[in-house]
């Protein structure tokens, strides 16, 4: 008998910004590609293509909450000479729209209020019989919905962080209280942050969804699918898989250096050093700190030569450490120049307190860059210690910088290690293989599966 071939809708936060969107975004269209069904449902449209669509939270309010969210909208270009007027008359006009959802602020609960996560099944031309759900946080998709989808088709979770797993933060650093129950939460200001301390309450709600639910989950890590494990969420889980991320090797790939550094205006004669991520200083799960001090012990052993630490992402003032130069740039749209960075980078440095499987490593490897990184969550998965690159302690500036130091003088080890890296992520880290895995997964799922009896 033949099987149905997947028609799958991915769910995601954003069309295409941001790690978990692109790795969505990326996935959808080399479905497209390969003339799989593909859609995608997301909280905020930012392309023109037919085959996103926004899930409409907005639409299917009443006439009062909708007439009151578009003034509030037609505030948003009002002069700003009007000092704080037009922000305090935007937050009233929220609050009386939608006064429920603002008590549940009020009371430290996540916010779930969001009616059209029923409808994602009917948003394309036609019914998916398959549905990928990627960051489920972000102010756009209701969990409740969760049981009720879940029955109606398969329902795979990739999980790109812990929020799921927890009564309100992504990643929960030393607490291990999502697993039994959280409550007396240690720090409400992990993002997600929330007002109160409702984190009990969440989960136990978290915890009662998944018991109804039928799910399938995939993590980029063995790390996480461990947390996993763990959770709230295990009991629910029917199948899961670790399927790494990928990356578009047409894209990140290995270039000329100088020509690199021509067309980005660098110094030919300067050691580079590159770290990637949003909101470089102010980011709770990455550690700038670490590679700004590693940073200054190398500066100091640098016999005068100047060095460059490029902060892609970072949106602050340049600064200068010893004999160091840091140069702070802005997020960049165009993927083909975010990869020319990584080909005019010497080294890339990723200090973090907490991730899961970042994507930047992947670029980073397969553009040909040896990675100096934490050993934090998925990211010793990615790097094999000292053949791609290096693996130092969290909060260990002085193990960072004298790998930095290492590499530095060492130019055989570091294209020995640079070709490494390029050929690893040629192997294991391609989109290619990422797709294959999921694709073989939903054909797999969709063959077999059944809807759930009715009692």
């Amino acid at each position: 008998m033949h099987s149905p071939k997947p028609c799958v809708i991915l769910i995601n936060t954003l069309g295409k910004t941001g790690g978990a969107s692109l790795i969505a975004w990326n996935l959808h269209h080399i479905y497209l590609k390969r003339g799989i069904q593909a859609y995608m449902a997301v909280g905020q449209k930012e392309t023109d293509d037919s085959n996103v669509f926004e899930i409409p939270n907005e639409q299917i309010q009443g006439l009062w909450t909708r007439n009151l969210l578009h003034i509030k909208r037609s505030l948003s270009p009002v002069n700003r000479e009007i000092k704080g007027a037009p922000l305090l008359l935007r937050k009233a006009l929220s609050v009386i729209a939608e006064p429920l959802r603002y008590w549940d602020f009020f009371r430290g609960l996540e916010d779930l209020r969001y009616p059209g996560s029923w409808k994602v099944l009917e948003l394309p031309p036609e019914k998916p019989n398959i549905v990928n759900c990627h960051n489920l946080h972000g102010g756009y998709f209701d969990l409740r919905s969760l049981p009720w989808l879940s029955h109606q088709v398969p329902v795979v979770l990739t999980l790109h962080d812990a929020w799921l797993l927890s009564g309100h933060c992504a990643h929960s650093f030393e607490c291990e209280r999502w697993k039994t129950a959280c409550g007396h939460c240690p720090d409400l200001t992990i993002y997600p942050a929330i007002w109160r301390d409702a984190t009990a309450y969440n989960w136990q709600r978290k915890r009662d969804i998944y018991s109804i639910s039928r799910l399938y989950v995939t993590t980029p890590s063995q790390w996480l699918m461990n947390e996993v494990e763990q959770s709230m969420l295990a009991p629910a889980i029917l199948e899961r898989r670790v399927i790494h991320n990928g990356v578009d090797l047409s894209v990140f790939r290995p270039g000329d250096k100088a020509a690199a550094r021509r067309t980005l205006g660098l110094p030919q004669d300067s050691p580079i050093l590159l770290f990637v991520g949003q909101r470089t200083k102010r980011n709770q799960f990455k550690d700038y700190a670490t590679m700004e001090n590693a940073l200054r012990k190398v500066a100091t052993k640098s016999n005068g030569q100047e060095l460059l630490f490029l902060c892609l992402g970072g949106a602050s003032k340049d600064e200068s450490i010893g004999k160091a130069r840091v140069r702070f740039v802005d997020y960049q749209h165009d993927l083909a120049k975010v990869a020319m960075f990584y080909q005019a980078a010497d080294i890339y440095l990723h200090a973090a307190r907490a991730d899961t499987y970042p994507n930047t490593v992947l670029e980073a490897l397969a553009c040909g860059n040896p990675v100096i990184a934490t050993a934090v969550g998925g990211i010793p998965e990615q790097i094999e210690d000292g053949v791609t690159g290096f693996l130092t302690p969290p909060e260990d500036p002085e193990a960072m910088a004298a790998r930095i130091e290492q590499l530095l003088v060492d130019a055989e080890l570091r294209q020995i290690m640079g070709s490494k890296a390029a050929e690893v992520a040629r192997e294991r880290f391609s989109l290619d293989i990422q797709a294959d895995a999921y694709l073989e997964w939903f054909q797999e799922i969709v063959s077999k599966w059944q809807p759930a009896k009715q009692e």
